[in-house]
């Protein structure tokens, strides 16, 4: 399965904005040097990392501990306070892609259902 690195660099830098850290903040509170938080972060360098270092980041963010390994792994993330997921069963890995493709289908349908609803009742159509 491919990594999305660009997707675990969005969540942090949305979830850092949101907090109102800084760069050093966040590498102080997750224990991980400002290097790595940095390369990560910017998305300069795309390397593979421990998941104790995405862990360590997300904890430190007020997420699930494995928000971060889900995001890059094209997961839904687990919620606050929910237990610990196998990230490595494929089978369970497949099925949370596939729920969330749905789910953004679903969203698609009925936005599609609104346009042609409008579309329908307009007094001009014959």
């Amino acid at each position: 399965m491919l990594e999305d690195w660009a997707a675990v660099a969005r969540t942090i830098n949305e979830r850092v904005h949101e907090l109102g850290w800084k760069q050093r903040e966040l590498a102080e509170r997750s224990q991980v040097s400002q290097a790595i938080v940095r390369e990560i972060q910017n998305h300069t360098v795309e390397r593979k990392r421990s998941d104790r270092t995405l862990e360590a980041l997300a904890q430190a963010l007020g997420l699930h501990p494995q928000h971060l390994l889900a995001v890059l792994h094209g997961r839904i993330p687990p919620a606050p306070g929910q237990p610990r997921e196998d990230m490595e069963d494929a089978v369970s890995a497949r099925l949370a892609v596939i729920e969330r493709r749905l789910s953004e289908i679903t969203e698609q349908l009925a936005a599609l259902r609104g346009e042609i609803a409008v579309v329908l009742s307009r007094p001009d159509r014959r």
